[in-house]
C-alpha cells in the first residue's frame, strides 16, 4: 500500500532517530581499549580500519554515515555551545560528521528536517576562536564519551576561500579560472585549507569541477567553466592547494569533495537540478574528464553527486555513474558523500518512490557512501539491514571508506584546533596580499580599441564613479563576512589623493533591493527611483573628465537555485534593470568611459561592446575588488586573464560553447551571427604578442607516442605583460564526429618588453585520443591539426600524422 507523502511523514524526529540508532539486543560488541589495534598509529591504515570495523556494532556503522545540520540542537544547548550530554543522549553511537561547524543552525530547535540546502538568511556564523571551540568540544565528546572514541568530519564550504566569517574571501571560481595560472589557484586554495584547519574543519566541499555549458544555470559563477581541460588543471591546482600530493594529511591541510559528479552544468532549460540530457560519449568527452584526472592523478577521498538525473537516473540512484565508473573504471578509493538532502530529493524531486527506506536502499546500492547533511534515510540503515533489504556486507564498505579518511587524516590522534591561535592564522596580510594578487590576475580586458586603459591620473582632472556596486561591493555566492571588502570607490578613492585628481561618486543604478545570497525573495529595484538616480549621475558626469562605470549582477540575480521559493537562473543574459539605460544616457554625453564589470556569469553586453572606450570583465573579485579595479584601471598591473566561457550575443544563440562539433551553427535568418560576442580564451592586454606558428620535434608519431610543440612568444609592446599561449587539437577524420577544437594545454608567462620565450608542451596519446564507436577510449590514425594562439580564433596550426 502506498502512503502519502507529507512534511511529517517526510521529516525525521529526533525521538525517531535516536530509536533508529539505538543498539538492539545482540552479542556484545568487543571491547576498545587501551592496546586495541586501531589506536596504534604505527599499523597501517588497512589494517586500522579492519580491526576497528569489526569492534563496531550495526548502529554504530550507521552512525559514522551521516552528519547533523538542521538538527543540530540534538547536540548543542540552546545558545549553541557543544553539549555532550545533549550528544549523548541523541546520539548513544557515536556520529560521523559535523556540517558546516562555522555556522549557527540549530538555535531555533527544529524536529523536523525541511529546509533547503542554502545559507541562513540573516545568521551571523561563529568567528575563528568560537569555531575552534565548538569543534574542539565535538571531538572530545566524540573521543572521549562514545564507545570506540571515532573522531568526527568537520566539513565546510570554501568555494574561492573558506566560507567562514572573517576568513579570506578570493575571487570567485570563474574568475580564478580566467586567471589561467594553476600555480596560483593552489597557492589560493593552500591559504583557505590553513584557514579552515585552524577552526579544526578537515574536509571542504569543494572544489567545483562541473564542466558548464549553458549561462542561464545561475551556478556558473562556480564552475572553472566550458572546457573540460581548464576544469582539470584548475580543479588538480585546488586539490593540491587544499589537500597536498599525498597523504596521510599534513596538519595544515583538509581533505577535499569533488562537486558534482555529473552533467550539473548543462541541464534542461538552464534551470537548476534539471535533467542532463547528454549522451554517454558526450559524458565521457565533456564533463568525466575533470573528475577521472583528479581521482586518478591525486589522492581524492571525496566525491559529491549531482542532484540531476542522467537518461531518467538520479545521480544518487546511479549505480553505472557511482559504481561502475568511478570505483569500476578510475579506481576511486574514497567515499561517495551526498549532496544536501539529495537522498530525500529521490522522493521530492524525482518521485521515484513515496518512502524514505526506498531512498536509502537506492542510494546506498548506487554506491552513495555518506549521507548529508543530516541523517534521514541512512538512520534506517540497521533496520534495512536486518529486514533484509540491504546487506551488511554494503554498509560496512561506506563505513570503512568513511574510516580510512578519518586515519588518513590523523583524526585519531588529534582531531583538535589551537583555539588561541585561530583567529592569528585568518586573513593573515600574506593572505590578503595574494587575494589582491589573484583579482588583479583574474581581470580580463574586453576592449580597449581607443587605448583609454590605462588612466593616467596625472592627466585627469575630475573623475566620475557610477553604479551602486561600485560601493557596495558583491563577492558571489558561497561567501561569508570577510574582515574587510575594499570596494572600488574604497580603491579609486585612494588613487584620486595618490594622484591628485577629484572624484565624484553616484549610485546611478541600483539592481536590487537587497543583495543578499541567502534570501528567498529577489525584488527588482523600481524604474522610477532609477530614472532619478540615472539623472542624477548624468549630472555627474557632465563635469568629469573620465567615467568609470561599475555595472554587472550581483549574488541576487544569479545564484544557485536550492529551492522553488529560491531562485536563481534566468531566461535572459542581458544586464538586469535599468543598467542599460544608465549606459546610453552616459555613453550620449561623449565622455570617454570605461565599463568595469563586476559579475558571475558572462552578460550579453552587446551595448557596452559598441560604445564602452574600454570594458573589463572583473567577475567578482573577492575582498580586494577595489584595490585590483585601481591596479588595472591605472596600469600598475596589466590585465592578462582570459576568458574560460564563451559571451553570447543573445541568449537564443545557447548553446554557445567553443568545443561545438561541425554540424553546429550553420547560420540564421536575418543576417543574425553565430559567433559569439567574445570567444572563449579571449582576452586583451595593455600591450601587444607575438605568437609564431608551432614547431613539433616529430611531424608523424605513432599511435602511443607523443610529440613535443614548441611556440615562440615575443612580447612587441613597450610594457611588461602576461600572455597565455593556448594550444587546440583538431582531428581531421575519425569514426565518429570530433569538435572543431579541443584545448589541451596552455601557460600563462610574462614579458619584459622585447622580450621572447619558447613555450613548450608534451603531446601526448591523451591529447589525441577518443570514444570509438564501440565506447573504446583509442587514438585513430590520421591527421591531426596543432593550433595555437592567445584564444580559440586567432590560431596558427601545423599538421601532425598519427600512423
Amino acid at each position: 500500500m502506498t502512503t502519502t507523502l507529507t512534511r511529517r511523514t517526510l521529516g525525521v524526529s529526533l525521538a525517531a532517530l535516536g530509536a533508529a540508532m539505538a543498539p538492539a539486543v545482540r552479542a556484545a560488541p568487543k571491547p576498545a581499549d587501551g592496546k586495541a589495534l586501531y589506536k596504534d598509529p604505527a599499523q597501517p591504515v588497512d589494517a586500522r580500519v579492519k580491526d576497528l570495523l569489526s569492534r563496531m556494532t550495526l548502529e554504530e556503522k550507521a552512525a559514522q554515515l551521516i552528519g547533523i545540520w538542521l538538527t543540530k540542537a540534538a547536540i548543542q544547548t540552546p545558545t549553541g555551545d557543544f553539549s555532550p550530554e545533549t550528544a549523548t543522549k541523541n546520539f548513544p553511537n557515536g556520529l560521523g560528521q559535523i556540517s558546516r561547524p562555522t555556522d549557527r543552525r540549530g538555535l531555533k530547535p527544529t524536529t523536523e528536517v525541511n529546509a533547503a540546502a542554502g545559507a541562513e538568511d540573516g545568521s551571523v556564523g561563529r568567528n575563528a576562536p568560537q569555531t575552534a571551540k565548538y569543534v574542539n568540544a565535538a571531538q572530545k565528546w566524540a573521543m572521549e564519551s562514545t564507545r570506540l572514541g571515532i573522531p568526527m568530519l568537520m566539513h565546510d564550504e570554501a568555494l574561492h576561500g573558506y566560507v567562514a566569517r572573517d576568513a579570506t574571501s578570493f575571487p570567485q571560481s570563474i574568475a580564478l579560472a580566467s586567471t589561467f595560472d594553476p600555480e596560483l589557484v593552489e597557492q589560493v586554495f593552500s591559504v583557505a585549507a590553513k584557514e579552515m584547519r585552524a577552526r579544526g574543519s578537515n574536509i571542504a566541499l569543494a572544489p567545483v569541477v562541473d564542466v558548464a555549458r549553458d549561462p542561464r544555470w545561475g551556478r556558473i559563477e562556480e564552475t572553472y567553466g566550458e572546457d573540460p581541460h581548464v576544469c582539470a588543471e584548475m580543479g588538480l591546482a585546488a586539490i593540491r592547494g587544499f589537500q597536498g600530493k599525498t597523504l596521510p594529511l599534513a596538519p595544515d591541510k583538509v581533505f577535499v569533495t569533488l562537486k558534482h559528479m555529473t552533467g550539473h552544468g548543462q541541464p534542461e532549460n538552464g534551470t537548476n537540478v534539471g535533467p542532463a540530457q547528454i549522451a554517454e560519449r558526450t559524458l565521457r568527452e565533456n564533463f568525466f574528464p575533470p573528475f577521472e584526472r583528479a581521482v586518478k592523478e591525486l589522492p581524492v577521498r571525496s566525491v559529491m553527486p549531482s542532484y540531476n538525473e542522467i537518461d531518467g537516473v538520479p545521480s544518487h540512484a546511479n549505480r553505472w555513474l557511482l559504481t561502475d565508473i568511478l570505483r569500476g573504471e578510475w579506481g576511486f578509493q574514497g567515499a561517495t558523500m551526498s549532496d544536501y538532502f539529495a537522498i530525500k530529493e529521490i522522493i521530492t524531486r524525482h518521485k521515484l518512490t513515496d518512502q524514505l527506506a526506498d531512498t536509502a536502499v537506492m542510494a546506498i546500492n548506487a554506491g552513495v557512501d555518506v549521507e548529508l547533511p543530516d541523517g534521514e534515510a541512512y538512520v534506517l540503515l540497521p533496520q534495512l539491514v536486518r529486514s533484509g533489504r540491504i546487506p551488511e556486507a554494503a554498509v560496512d564498505a561506506a563505513v570503512a571508506r568513511v574510516l580510512k579518511i578519518k586515519f588518513e587524516g590523523g583524526l585519531f590522534e588529534n582531531p583538535y584546533a589551537d583555539e588561541k591561535a585561530a583567529d592569528a592564522k585568518t586573513a593573515t596580510p600574506q593572505a590578503v596580499a595574494l587575494a589582491r594578487e589573484a583579482a588583479r590576475k583574474a581581470v580580463v580586458l574586453l576592449k580597449n580599441d581607443k587605448g583609454l586603459l590605462p588612466l593616467d591620473g596625472r592627466k585627469i582632472k575630475r573623475l566620475a564613479l557610477l553604479g551602486t556596486h561600485a560601493k557596495d561591493t558583491p563577492i558571489g555566492g558561497y561567501s561569508d563576512e570577510p574582515r574587510h571588502v575594499v570596494s572600488v570607490l574604497e580603491g579609486l578613492t585612494a588613487e584620486a589623493k595618490a594622484q591628485g585628481f577629484a572624484l565624484d561618486y553616484a549610485e546611478a543604478v541600483r539592481i536590487t533591493e537587497k543583495r543578499v545570497w541567502a534570501a528567498d525573495e529577489v525584488k527588482l529595484v523600481d524604474p522610477a527611483v532609477n530614472a532619478r538616480l540615472i539623472a542624477e549621475a548624468v549630472e555627474v558626469a557632465k563635469k568629469a573628465d573620465v567615467v568609470v562605470m561599475v555595472l554587472g549582477d550581483n549574488e541576487q540575480t544569479s545564484r544557485e537555485a536550492w529551492a522553488d521559493n529560491h531562485l536563481g537562473d534566468r531566461d535572459s543574459l542581458d544586464l538586469v534593470g535599468q543598467q542599460n539605460d544608465l549606459a546610453r544616457a552616459i555613453f550620449a554625453l561623449g565622455k570617454p568611459t570605461v565599463v568595469l564589470l563586476l559579475n558571475g556569469r558572462p552578460l550579453s553586453v552587446n551595448l557596452l561592446a559598441e560604445k564602452a572606450d574600454a570594458l573589463v570583465e572583473g567577475w567578482y573579485l573577492g575582498q580586494e575588488t577595489g584595490n585590483a579595479a585601481a591596479d588595472v584601471l591605472f596600469g600598475r598591473a596589466n590585465p592578462g586573464g582570459k576568458l574560460p566561457v564563451s559571451i553570447a550575443r543573445d541568449v537564443g544563440q545557447l548553446p554557445i560553447y567553443y568545443n561545438r562539433k561541425p554540424t553546429a551553427r550553420r547560420g540564421y535568418l536575418f543576417d543574425r551571427a553565430t559567433s559569439p560576442l567574445y570567444p572563449f580564451g579571449f582576452g586583451l592586454s595593455y600591450t601587444r604578442f607575438e605568437i609564431a606558428a608551432p614547431r613539433l620535434s616529430k611531424a608523424r608519431i605513432g599511435q602511443g607516442e607523443s610529440t613535443t610543440v614548441s611556440v615562440e612568444v615575443t612580447n612587441t609592446g613597450k610594457v611588461a605583460g602576461d600572455e597565455v599561449v593556448q594550444l587546440y587539437v583538431h582531428d581531421e577524420a575519425a569514426s565518429v564526429t570530433r569538435p572543431v577544437l579541443e584545448l589541451k594545454h596552455f601557460k600563462r608567462v610574462t614579458l619584459a618588453p622585447g622580450e621572447k620565450k619558447t613555450v613548450s608542451f608534451e603531446v601526448k596519446p591523451s591529447d589525441l585520443w577518443m570514444w570509438n564507436l564501440a565506447m573504446k577510449r583509442v587514438v585513430e590514425p590520421g591527421d591531426f591539426s596543432i593550433l595555437v594562439g592567445p584564444n580559440s580564433v586567432d590560431l596558427k596550426s601545423a599538421k601532425l600524422t598519427v600512423a
